[in-house]
């Protein structure tokens, strides 16, 4: 076993030493190689998580994955990715963690696979208990939910996929409303800067915040987590959605203003505008610019010219410089919400969760595949 993947290893190596995509069968190895070291780790996957405490394996780290896996299934169909999902909505019996009364977006980001396992398989039981949580949101008057950025990719794509299978515009009004809270109410005026097209990851990071550079503060996680909500949101709302133009204008000035912000080597720095403050290769944010950029392009909203060479460069880079010979992916920042968090990141570091860095590998590899 550890030869195969030594021998898959050097492939995947070879195949990404020049400056172009690979072929579609070389963009699949290290996902495939990524995702069954992670399955094989994790054979049972209601485990509980246990890093300085113990969690259910629904948690938002774990559902990132699942994300993840979702979207190499539609590219790569193979059983076992179908089966280890439902395996997971299973053990949870398809709750989430906190219950139908939780408002936390965290505990919600388990949603977003549970309805794409039931749009393949319409079990009631799969719908059951996350439409009922959000049907608590739209029918509560409170809308400040999201004050941290995250939240908008744990949560907005479920509104979403709700609001397409029942055809019921409530579900994107109330999404707009929270949406909208976090970008123009949060922090005093919003954590959506205007002037950089980023945006800040909570209150805490607001001017007058700088960072040692004197830049503000914008975390490339937390970037890349709004990048994966617009896109995901606006896969399922329809165009004739009155916030459509908004989502998707926020997209393209988020995609517009990361482009520039990208390394030599290919990656983004945690802190997009001061290199020096734990500068260095990280995959998560990474994944997630190359997701959208890819996805922006695969949808033709993006151009083809302008977006392509910075995703072959991050591409190259993720799949040659994190991913080992046994499938581990190193370069991946730990939890937190700023930098200096989960530091030091290099080949070799662990993240106290390796579920959504894996995640974000794959949703980029999903997307980058179809470019081919």
């Amino acid at each position: 076993m550890k030869r195969n993947c030594l021998l898959v290893f050097v492939l995947i190596s070879a195949a990404v030493s020049a400056q172009k995509l690979p072929s579609k069968k070389n963009i699949l190895a290290p996902m495939r190689l990524a995702n069954a070291y992670f399955m094989s780790k994790w054979p049972d996957a209601g485990k509980p998580v246990v890093t300085n405490k113990e969690r259910p394996s629904n948690l938002w780290t774990r559902a990132v994955y699942y994300e993840g896996l979702m979207a190499m299934h539609a590219i790569d169909k193979q059983q076992e990715y179908y089966d280890y999902a439902v395996q997971w909505g299973d053990k949870h019996q398809w709750g989430l963690w906190g219950t139908t009364k939780v408002r936390n977006a965290d505990m919600q980001c388990c949603g977003q696979t549970y309805i794409d396992l039931y749009l393949l398989d319409k079990k009631e039981e799969r719908i059951r208990d996350i439409k009922q949580c959000i049907d608590n949101m739209v029918q509560s008057e409170k809308k400040d939910d999201w004050n941290w950025i995250d939240a908008l990719q744990m949560a907005m794509p479920v509104f979403a996929r709700l609001g397409h299978i029942y055809n019921d515009t409530s579900y994107s009004a109330k999404m707009y409303d929270l949406y909208a809270f976090a970008k123009y109410n949060h922090g005093g005026n919003g954590l959506y800067d205007t002037k950089t097209h980023l945006w800040w990851r909570d209150k805490d990071f607001v001017p007058p915040y700088k960072e040692p550079n004197g830049e503000g503060c914008y975390w490339a996680r937390g970037n890349g987590w709004v990048v994966a909500a617009l896109l995901r949101t606006l896969e399922w709302l329809p165009k004739t959605d009155p916030h459509y133009k908004e989502y998707l204008d926020n997209f393209r000035e988020m995609c517009a203003a990361l482009l520039p912000l990208q390394r030599e080597d290919g990656f983004w720095n945690v802190s997009l505008k001061d290199p020096g403050h734990f500068g260095g290769k990280e995959l998560s944010g990474t994944g997630l610019f190359t997701y959208g950029f890819a996805w922006g392009i695969n949808k033709g909203l993006l151009d083809r010219k302008t977006y392509m060479p910075a995703i072959v460069k991050a591409w190259n880079a993720m799949a040659k410089d994190c991913v080992h010979p046994n499938g581990k992916l190193g370069y991946v920042q730990g939890t937190g919400k700023e930098p200096k968090d989960g530091q030091p990141v290099g080949y070799d570091s662990s993240p106290d969760f390796e579920d959504y860095g894996l995640g974000c590998f794959l949703l980029a590899g999903s997307e980058v595949y179809k470019l081919k």
